[in-house]
């Protein structure tokens, strides 16, 4: 896959606060004809004992979520675990992982943010831009905004809401198991963003592309101890 490097990685706090805000701008929250026959799950696993962080990405064909491709990377951290930064930590050997694909996915599904961030700016909306592919971020936890819990039914939604503005989704993907936080992250729409988690939760809570990788990433760190 074609990465567009757009910044240097080797950067402070203050530095990467400042990449995140030029780079916010540059998101793009619709899409033109979204056809999606590959879908991509991203993961990172870190090793807090060997300072390690274990990536994979899983290319499962759409929409019968079956496996084509899978790549992983293993690295030490170049930057450290600072909230709000983590795209600086995570997307370096995340786009490891993408150079080495043999097929390009029409989307990728990330276990993090996309607009759902302090500066617009998460995880999936960084990989994004410089992908230059839709992304989606799904994260099992929320990092800012106010919510209300959805009814207990699979497909119920809430907004989840920062300063008066809708940010994402609270989305539950299965009956009576915790919710999700789904925001878009590049080159698509929030609606579109819950739509496509929706169709990859199968018997699961996670959708499936970031399940998967969130499997592989965990036996990667099992087994290189």
């Amino acid at each position: 896959m074609n990465i567009h490097h757009l910044h240097n990685w080797n950067v402070s706090a203050k530095e990467a606060v400042e990449i995140q805000k030029e780079l916010a701008c540059r998101c793009i929250f619709t899409h033109r004809n979204l056809k999606i026959a590959l879908i991509a799950g991203a993961d990172i696993s870190y090793d807090k004992a060997r300072n390690m962080l274990y990536a994979a990405v899983i290319v499962l064909s759409y929409p019968a979520l079956e496996l084509v491709e899978m790549q992983y990377t293993i690295s030490v951290p170049n930057f450290p675990y600072i909230p709000g930064l983590l795209s600086f930590r995570e997307v370096p050997p995340l786009l490891g992982c993408f150079e080495r694909l043999h097929t390009a996915p029409d989307v990728v599904l990330c276990d993090g943010q996309g607009y759902a961030h302090p500066r617009r700016l998460g995880l999936a909306s960084h990989l994004g831009i410089i992908l230059n592919i839709p992304t989606i971020g799904c994260a099992k936890s929320r990092l800012i905004g106010e919510e209300t819990e959805p009814h207990k039914e699979r497909g119920s939604i809430t907004p989840l809401i920062d300063k008066g503005e809708i940010i994402g989704q609270v989305v539950r993907t299965k009956m009576n198991v915790k919710s999700v936080y789904v925001s878009p992250g590049h080159l698509l729409s929030l609606d579109n963003a819950v739509n496509i988690v929706l169709s990859c939760c199968t018997k699961y809570r996670i959708p499936e592309p970031i399940r998967r990788a969130h499997t592989e990433v965990n036996k990667l760190r099992v087994n290189a101890k």
